[in-house]
């Protein structure tokens, strides 16, 4: 219409009803039988912030989606062909295909996810009582927002306005305000007061002043084990942070070299620690190393500067990314014979077998 059509023939060139189409100028009420009032904002009233998330579909990624669905290709080839998980393209086709004709329309999409985006929402939970009561109970006995999900569906079989996703159940207990659940009742099982917040792989990078390189970025070599000299690291901290030692393990014979940080482990005096010990290594058994995210680390760069040994860095709360050395240090734990005093130990097998071999 802002290009000089007039309602019908705008309402025919996106393929809509013309009473849609004054809905979408003007927007509505309706009020239920309750008396309930509900609002759709008229379109021309949505103002979309100029960054949007990118967790959300692009005007440019729903005109790529309608391309290729009318070239033939599969949901999966499109996820691949934009980076998306499949479910995301899944449920965008599902949600703002047109619902007469089946088809979907790039912009017409566009709008449609912008209204829902900018409506007003009042929660499921808080609009009915008896289902935040069922919900808080068994968030009470410790179950996940999963397990509740599932167990509405075999509770209200034949009312599916009560069957929820478990994002509804998250943002209940995260936003209050929207969900209707008191946060002072309500504790997930992980007890974690807020939504850890997520990124992209690409965005995603150490805390440290130098980023360095995530373990995504470690060379084919060093996941298959096949060369020797790709070593993982971590600090074993004692009580009250009064004492520290360092422990290095190769992946591949799963050699073990300890580091000795007498005085304390700042980032200084691990830096010197591991040039110390990987001064008496041949150069090709120096390949690489791994630690986590720890502070004693942050002056990484300095120690690849003096090595040429590239530092590799596990995404933070991922101990299962240097298994070798977490496991190797668990099983020290378990009885004396793992270690013979001298700084190192000999190879070993996989975890499991050492212990056995070092306890007998």
């Amino acid at each position: 219409m802002a290009q000089g059509m007039s309602n019908s023939a705008a309402c025919r060139e996106v393929g809509i009803n013309r009473k849609t189409g004054n809905r979408w100028r003007y927007g509505r009420k309706i009020v239920d039988r309750a008396g309930n009032v509900r609002v759709y904002l008229p379109i021309t009233d949505v103002r979309e912030s100029d960054t949007v998330s990118e967790r959300f579909l692009s005007e440019d990624e729903r005109i790529v989606i309608a391309d290729l669905l009318q070239a033939k290709n599969s949901l999966r080839a499109i996820a691949r062909e934009l980076g998306r998980d499949p479910a995301t393209i899944s449920r965008e086709v599902r949600r703002n295909r047109d619902p007469r004709t089946g088809k979907y329309h790039p912009f017409q999409a566009q709008r449609r996810a912008s209204v829902r985006r900018a409506r007003s929402k009042e929660g499921k939970i808080r609009r009915d009582p008896e289902l935040k009561e069922f919900i808080q109970q068994h968030l009470d006995r410790r179950w996940s927002p999963e397990q509740i999900c599932q167990a509405l569906r075999a509770a209200f079989p034949d009312d599916p306005d009560r069957h929820l996703a478990h994002e509804t159940i998250y943002q209940a207990v995260y936003l209050p305000h929207r969900g209707g659940l008191e946060r002072a009742a309500v504790t997930l099982r992980t007890g974690r007061p807020a939504r850890r917040r997520r990124r992209r792989a690409e965005q995603r990078a150490t805390r440290f002043i130098n980023p360095g390189k995530l373990i995504s970025h470690r060379p084919a070599e060093v996941d298959d084990r096949s060369v020797a000299g790709h070593w993982e690291g971590d600090l074993i901290v004692g009580t009250a942070n009064r004492s520290a030692i360092g422990t290095l393990v190769d992946r591949t014979t799963r050699y073990v070299k300890l580091l000795h940080l007498p005085h304390n482990h700042s980032a200084e005096n691990v830096r010197e620690a591991l040039l110390h010990a990987f001064a008496d290594l041949p150069s090709g058994l120096a390949h690489s190393l791994t630690w986590d995210q720890g502070s004693e680390m942050s002056r990484h760069d300095e120690f690849t500067r003096a090595t040429g040994i590239p530092v590799y860095f596990c995404e933070p709360a991922s101990p299962w990314q240097r298994g070798s050395n977490e496991n190797t240090y668990w099983c020290s734990l378990g009885g004396p014979g793992l270690f013979d005093g001298s700084g190192s130990a000999g190879p070993s097998g996989d975890s499991e077998n050492t212990c056995r071999k070092a306890f007998r």
